[in-house]
């Protein structure tokens, strides 16, 4: 049954907005009335779909938030634990969104489910709110006949995955911060301040010290060519990721990045977290360990460790245990390999995985907070070597005419 947008206004005035399943916009006119409302505006949603079949986005927030995707997982897998029917489930739900697009959303899953369809067939219609994985384990949820929980367990990950992000981001934020007020103070010191100050003295024709020509030569350079230098700099950026585009390009230099020196180990940690949380959910909720891999692999940002698991997949297809077929390369810790290889001989590999992916998780956080740490005192000081060189440059021709002046 297809589902509708409306505008309307009750008896003593008050415009009400909401969404309903009606079998035509006349019929939806026709429900409206009967409930004591006056409607305003009837808008299938379903004409507000792309030709992909996606809801289309009205603005760069037009989009479910890896948040809101977390929330909706948890109370649908709670509501249906209750006991409530799927559909009773999503109009809950429905009822519950703030946001238009969100309601639209819901709206349109619940009018596909009512329509007879699956909820991973009426989530493959919008790809771009959830991603293969979500609707790989939602279906294996239905066959199993588990999807409460497995939607449980999906509703962890998603929120174990977010916290994990949000720590890294947060042990980035004050170095960024930094390194952009630096950068600013140091653009208007020597573009302003400097030239300024010193053009006092360069009118006295005083023979001015070394370091004060060098900054003097430094802020003429800024001022008139540093506009240049921005513009190589992003043509340098956009260059490197054209070149990336090419394979055997982006598979050496993510090759690199593994072993790159305090980066490599955090490189690491991140790409087996994502892979271990996520094979452990896959092959935990009842989804063969081909597809498992495939779906993990899919996680991966690092195409040598995706290379890996590709080549991995190939040979557990062959009958070779997952353990050994990842040992064959060096880009997985080992601390994974043992896990995987203690599950494979104990039937317990979901329970191993999940283990070595909180281990990964808490490596990476520690790692996070070492970079973090580093570069806080590192950025703080070569802004305060900077600012004293400037300050120095300043100051030493003014000592010079104390001198001479006594």
């Amino acid at each position: 049954m297809p589902a509708f947008r409306y505008e309307a206004v009750d008896a003593v005035g008050s415009t009400t907005k909401g969404v309903l399943n009606a079998d035509s916009a006349k019929a939806a006119r026709v429900d409206l009335r009967a409930q004591g409302l006056l409607p305003l505006l009837v808008e299938a949603i379903a004409q507000q779909t792309d030709a992909a079949g996606n809801l289309q986005r009205r603005g760069f927030a037009e989009h479910l938030s890896t948040t809101e995707i977390a929330l909706f997982t948890r109370q649908l897998a709670s509501l249906l634990e209750a006991g409530l029917p799927l559909e009773q489930a999503l109009t809950a739900l429905l009822e519950q969104a703030e946001r238009t697009y969100q309601r639209d959303l819901i709206a349109s899953i619940r009018s596909d489910v009512t329509g007879g369809a699956s909820l991973s067939a009426a989530l493959a219609a919008h790809p771009r709110d959830f991603a293969d994985i979500y609707r790989a384990l939602v279906a294996s949820g239905e066959q199993i006949g588990q999807l409460s929980r497995v939607l449980s367990r999906l509703a962890d990950y998603i929120e174990r995955r977010n916290a994990l992000v949000q720590k890294v981001k947060l042990a980035f934020t004050y170095p960024a911060i930094v390194t952009v007020v630096a950068f600013v103070i140091v653009i208007f010191l020597l573009t302003y301040v400097v030239p300024q100050i010193v053009a006092v003295f360069a009118n006295t024709k005083q023979k001015l010290p070394l370091l004060t020509v060098l900054m003097l030569a430094t802020s003429d350079f800024v001022r008139h060519y540093g506009w240049m230098v921005l513009v190589a700099v992003i043509a340098l950026f956009y260059g490197w990721r054209a070149a990336l585009k090419n394979p055997a390009t982006k598979m050496r230099w993510h090759t690199w990045l593994l072993r790159a020196p305090l980066y490599g180990k955090f490189e690491r940690s991140l790409n087996t977290s994502r892979f271990a949380s996520t094979l452990a959910i896959t092959t935990g909720s009842g989804v063969p360990i081909l597809k498992a891999l495939q779906t993990s692999r899919d996680t991966l940002s690092n195409v040598a460790m995706r290379q890996q698991v590709d080549t991995a997949a190939a040979s557990v297809s062959e009958g070779v245990g997952l353990a050994q077929a990842l040992a064959r390369h060096k880009h997985f810790p080992p601390m994974l390999i043992h896990m995987i290889r203690a599950g494979e001989a104990t039937g317990e590999l979901p329970a191993m995985l999940d283990r070595a992916a909180s281990a990964q998780e808490q490596d990476l956080e520690r790692r996070a907070m070492t970079i973090a740490g580093l570069l806080e005192p590192a950025l703080i000081l070569a802004m305060g070597v900077v600012v004293l060189l400037i300050v120095l440059a300043v100051l030493m021709p003014i000592i010079e005419i104390n001198q001479l002046v006594r």
